[in-house]
């Protein structure tokens, strides 16, 4: 589990296969289990300045790979002693975005992403929302984009100010609305009632 907010802008060193070398400050375990552009890895070895992560097939094929190289986040898995200020993320890739829209407002950005059809019924507008292992928050909901707006401490603290257009971003959708929608939607289930959706949501 984690929250969304990048501990550490790191370097990758390589990436061959499916090993994945980084170079940061952040000292890890063996076994720890370490978010990079949001999706979950599993560390597999150490060396002097870095760490190497396993990306079995399954997950190759479901995040935006290509940018596996220069500067990537990185987001150790939170403790159970730890503050909450972003919002729960499993480090599950849902799908792949594309970036079509960057305006800036003053010192804000405004970032318009694409988002795939099977994705768009859990945009939520002001609901939450992980783009490439980013907390943020949806602004906007359109017919097949989403627009956030970044403030300027979240494009210091990122690598948001360097995205262009074009750009491919791991999606990870909100837990929570992910989980009632295929409550909601399970053809092999009863139907949940409202009272029991907000009984749901009074849980998160």
């Amino acid at each position: 589990m984690f929250t969304g907010l990048v501990r550490e802008i790191a370097t990758v060193e390589d990436f061959s296969g499916q090993i994945l070398k980084i170079r940061a400050k952040y000292r890890p375990s063996l076994g720890d289990s370490i978010a990079v552009n949001g999706a979950c890895l599993t560390v597999t070895s150490l060396f002097d300045g870095g760490f190497s992560l396993l990306l079995s097939p399954e997950t190759l094929s479901n995040i935006a790979h290509e940018n596996l190289h220069g500067n990537v986040h990185i987001e150790p898995a939170m403790k159970a002693s730890d503050r909450l200020d972003g919002h729960f993320v499993q480090g599950h890739i849902d799908g792949i975005g594309e970036v079509e829209g960057l305006e800036y407002e003053g010192s804000s950005l405004h970032m318009q992403i694409k988002i795939p059809s099977h994705l768009m019924a859990l945009m939520i507008p002001k609901g939450s929302i992980a783009i490439d292992g980013i907390s943020l928050t949806i602004n906007d909901v359109h017919d097949e984009s989403i627009r956030l707006t970044l403030i300027p401490h979240t494009l210091k603290e990122t690598l948001f100010g360097s995205y262009k257009l074009k750009r491919r971003v791991n999606i990870e959708s909100d837990m929570l609305v992910r989980a009632l929608h295929h409550m909601l939607n399970h053809k092999n289930k009863k139907a949940l009632t409202w009272e029991e959706v907000e009984h749901w949501m009074h849980l998160y």
